[in-house]
């Protein structure tokens, strides 16, 4: 259960940084908001991201899995779509916004892995 709450505190920072730092990315609701839309975000991954890479699977053996670029993007976008708090101007905006939203996490989960093993 800490660790669920761990990643999901994570998610918000990676994604309130994701709005600060990402030209095109905003986050207009209270700062409480960043929760419930991380928690959508989980759910289109958890739910809508599998079958749409389903689907598209020849085009991810095509590009030799560059496609999963662009799917990231589109799940960004709807998520954007489905919450009030987040605005994305167009593709390109969702684009770097899923980018630099794994990179962020990435980091973050890797620091704060590193001082749960410490403890």
């Amino acid at each position: 259960m800490k660790t669920v709450l761990l990643r999901w505190v994570i998610a918000a920072a990676s994604l309130w940084l994701v709005a600060k730092l990402v030209d095109g990315i905003s986050l207009t609701g209270p700062t409480l908001e960043v929760f419930a839309i991380v928690l959508v975000f989980g759910l289109v991954n958890a739910i809508v991201r599998p079958i749409v890479k389903a689907f598209s699977m020849p085009m991810i053996l095509l590009s030799l899995g560059l496609f999963i670029l662009v799917l990231n993007a589109l799940m960004f976008g709807l998520v954007a779509r489905l919450t009030l708090g987040l605005e994305v101007d167009g593709f390109r905006g969702a684009w770097r916004g899923s980018l630099a939203l794994s990179v962020i996490s990435f980091i973050l989960n890797a620091v704060f892995k590193e001082r749960s093993k410490d403890d």
